[in-house]
This record gives structure tokens, C-alpha cells and sequence, in this order.
């Protein structure tokens, strides 16, 4: 239960006990990439030269999500590169991305998705991550390019 009754004046007051980790608890785990739609024009979208390009083509990233008090720990995991980031949810924050970007980020929970938009040079980006079917569904939009990664669930 999230919440709990109180007495309170003669009357009945909700109070809300959120748990960071009961309300990320879809996405929390090991996430293995299993299929990637448009990921190609995304990286040239933002600007990614060939050579890097053909690299996160064939890249299987693994992507852990986990909960750490009030923090949410996201890291992925690749034979190339691997990165961290520790955010609290509606707070920026800087990030540094694998493909060597400086952003300014904030994640946010918006009902059943994860919204993450990164902010450089003028420019942004949005990664929506969500449950569907038993998979993690990444969908990254820069302006009118839209790629679509989908990730299984890795059994420990």
C-alpha cells in the first residue's frame, strides 16, 4: 500500500508514503538490447560520425536500472563503452553521454514512462523508456527522427 488513513479533527486524512522503489518497480533490472528500429539516423541526427556510427550499430547493450535511496541509478553496460548516470527524478542534472555529448538532463516519471531530455547546444532530445509486453521500449526522438530500441529482461 502507498498510502495510509489518519484520523485527524474528526475527519479521515490520506497520507502518502511514496517508496522511490515501489513506483519504479517496472523498470528496475537488467535489460538486454533485442531489437534497434532507426537507431542509424538517430546517431547521424545528432551528429555521430560514420566510424562511431557503425559501432553503436552493432552494439548489444545491457541497461540496469536501480533505486538507491532517493536516487535512481541507470547505467549501460557494451563491449565499447560503458556509462552511469545517478539522478533524482525531476531534478537536473549534467550528463556526459556515451557518444561524448555535455547535457544539461532531467528525468521524470509521467504516469507508466520514464521521460529523459537532454539539453546542448541549442539542441534536445527525448528518451522514453516503458513497460510494454514484458519489454523495456526506449523510444529517441531529435526533432523528426524517431529510433526505437527494445530490450528483454535478463533473468539473474
Amino acid at each position: 500500500m502507498i498510502g495510509s488513513f489518519e484520523r485527524w479533527g474528526g475527519g479521515t486524512l490520506l497520507i502518502l508514503h511514496v517508496h522511490l522503489s515501489g513506483i519504479m518497480e517496472p523498470f528496475l533490472g537488467s535489460w538486454r538490447l533485442v531489437d534497434t528500429q532507426n537507431f542509424d539516423n538517430y546517431m547521424r541526427e545528432l551528429g555521430m560520425d560514420f566510424a562511431n556510427r557503425q559501432v553503436g550499430n552493432v552494439l548489444k547493450p545491457i541497461t540496469i536500472i536501480k533505486v538507491d535511496g532517493d536516487n535512481i541509478i541507470l547505467q549501460t553496460k557494451s563491449t565499447y563503452r560503458n556509462t552511469e548516470i545517478i539522478f533524482q527524478l525531476d531534478k537536473p542534472f549534467n550528463e556526459h553521454t556515451a557518444d561524448n555529448r555535455d547535457c544539461k538532463t532531467v528525468v521524470s516519471l509521467e504516469g507508466d514512462k520514464l521521460i529523459q531530455v537532454q539539453k546542448w547546444d541549442g539542441k534536445q532530445t527525448t528518451l522514453t523508456r516503458e513497460i510494454k509486453n514484458e519489454h523495456l521500449i526506449l523510444t529517441l526522438t531529435l526533432n523528426d527522427v524517431v529510433s526505437v530500441r527494445t530490450y528483454e529482461r535478463e533473468l539473474v
